[in-house]
């Protein structure tokens, strides 16, 4: 299973990117992945074909009328395990005794 964190946003747009960001969220959302939205990125759990498959979508909406686009990704790959999105936060909380800010 695959935790992949990325974040994409055109550099030919000016400042304010929201409406092409709201494109890629638009289809994660309708993916069924199990995502967490973070103010810097987003991170997606599935198999490694459905995330980068995933991936591949939001970048072909975005380039329909983007030209130049800016690409962040992280993949962190465990056998056998999933729900990390969430089992990962838990344990970092347990540990502490205490909820987090997440």
């Amino acid at each position: 299973m695959v935790l992949l964190e990325f974040s994409m946003s055109p550099f030919d747009k000016g400042d304010s990117l929201s409406q092409y960001v709201a494109r890629s969220l638009d289809i994660i959302d309708k993916s069924g992945l199990p995502y967490q939205l973070t103010p810097m990125g987003t991170i997606v759990e599935g198999e490694w074909d459905e995330v980068m498959a995933l991936v591949s979508s939001c970048y072909k909406a975005m380039s329909r009328d983007c030209s130049r686009i800016s690409t962040s990704i992280k993949i962190d790959y465990r056998a056998g395990k999933s729900g990390r999105l969430k089992s990962k936060i838990q344990s970092i909380e347990s540990k502490l005794g205490r909820k987090l800010a997440t």
